[in-house]
């Protein structure tokens, strides 16, 4: 079964708001190591030729503990925030839930860069927990993207949406890592990127407004609160058709995050990389993800299936991850950064797909709901671990990230059994 012209249509300005959205969001990533590990340039500046070799670490390591907990914030705040949105988006349409969302993703952007001109960095949290809270602007993408797909197109328009994902970070860091190195120009600094970013977000919200149009089909009034987030995860680990799924995407995020959050601390600490150096090693990732999901996940996602895909790119991810606490120079991480994204690209949108089919067609924005809130928790704790961990040793994330990614390939090996429905896809 083909989509309707109408579905068609709405594919351009779905994935353009992917896009520019993680644009925006993409461009902050090689920023924040640097804002809090760069002594003498970054949040708060110190003379640390007044201070002793045991002193510098002893810094270094206490500002490392205050990066974790900032980069759990966000996702801390998503995990109560992203089921309300996911809910609400099922009563009363994508479209307005989508606006609020990203309404409150440009506050925080304004508020970030008024904490790092201001030297506040409470208001740095306050801004990441803002934007957490109103970020659930991509599960209401794969709510909509599940409106209009058909069960054949599905796991296709993931793709899609994940090659839209993958162009955001090609180039996103390298823009952010270009915005705040003032040797590209004498004025930009830390707070450059983020003004850009707020630029980036308002342009979405008037493509939103313009170009989006409703896809939800049936109103559902579903009754959330607050500690929604709680709620789902015991739903989650509940629903036998549900439980193993979701414990292979908390395990997956929480695997993942621990890598990705903590890389730029590597690179910082193991290959002295400078702010601009960082956004050109992920951009240089974000190329292979887009060919991958873009070109290469329709058509192994077709021929394999989800669940073959989800296995072998799973335990792929587990194997590439050790591999990068070897190369003693930076130049072998390149090397490494194709397969971590191929196997990254393919999983990412047939595990999405898994879920989608978990649920019924008036179900999708709270199923998904409730997947973010899995995957928030997920993203939330590893953040403040690493912060801990990486202050002893910066190889830890990484070997940890690799290990629980593992557990959840040993998961869902031995655990997975499809939800059949009459319209099941291909697994």
């Amino acid at each position: 079964m083909s989509q309707s012209p109408k579905a068609r249509k709405l594919l351009i300005p779905v994935i353009l708001t992917v896009f520019i959205d993680l644009l925006g969001t993409t461009i902050v990533i090689p920023i924040l190591a640097p804002l809090f590990l760069e002594l003498q340039s970054g949040i708060i500046p110190v003379d640390v030729s007044a201070l002793s070799a045991e002193g510098i670490k002893a810094l270094l390591q206490e500002r490392t503990i205050i990066l974790g907990i900032l980069l759990g914030v966000f996702p801390l705040a998503q995990f109560f925030g992203a089921p309300i949105l996911g809910a609400w988006a099922d009563k009363v349409g994508r479209k307005k839930v989508l606006l609020l969302s990203l309404v409150g993703t440009l506050i925080g952007y304004i508020m970030f860069a008024f904490g790092v001109r201001y030297q506040l960095v409470w208001l740095l949290f306050a801004s990441r927990a803002l934007d957490g809270f109103t970020g659930g602007n991509i599960s209401i993408v794969f709510s909509a993207i599940s409106d209009i797909s058909t069960p054949e197109t599905k796991t296709k328009n993931f793709g899609l949406v994940g090659m839209a994902f993958g162009f955001g970070f090609i180039i996103g860091p390298y823009i952010g890592g270009m915005l705040s190195d003032p040797t590209v120009v004498s004025w930009f600094n830390f707070e450059t990127p983020f003004w850009f970013s707020a630029i980036i977000c308002l342009v979405n919200i008037f493509l939103v407004i313009i170009y989006f149009f409703e896809t939800l089909k049936t109103s559902r009034d579903s009754k959330f609160n607050l500690w929604q987030g709680f709620k789902n995860i015991g739903i989650a680990f509940q629903s036998l058709n549900l439980r193993t799924i979701f414990m292979v995407s908390f395990f997956l995020t929480f695997g993942f995050t621990l890598f990705t959050q903590f890389l730029q601390v590597f690179l910082i600490d193991k290959f002295e990389y400078r702010v601009s150096d960082i956004g050109k090693f992920f951009a240089f990732v974000g190329i292979f993800i887009a060919i991958t999901q873009g070109l290469l996940t329709p058509i192994i996602g077709k021929w394999l299936g989800p669940k073959k895909v989800v296995g072998m790119s799973t335990l792929g991810i587990a194997i590439v991850l050790i591999l990068y606490v070897f190369p003693s120079q930076s130049i072998y991480l390149y090397f490494l950064a194709p397969f971590l994204a191929l196997n990254q690209g393919l999983m990412a949108p047939n595990l999405q797909t898994l879920v989608s089919n978990s649920a019924a067609d008036d179900q999708q924005g709270e199923i998904l709901g409730i997947n973010q809130s899995v995957q928030a928790l997920g993203r939330a704790i590893p953040p403040i671990l690493a912060g801990f961990v990486a202050s002893l040793n910066v190889n830890l994330p990484i070997i940890f990230g690799s290990f629980f990614t593992f557990i959840a390939w040993l998961i869902f090996m031995y655990y997975y059994k499809p939800f059949k429905r009459t319209e099941d896809v291909k697994d």
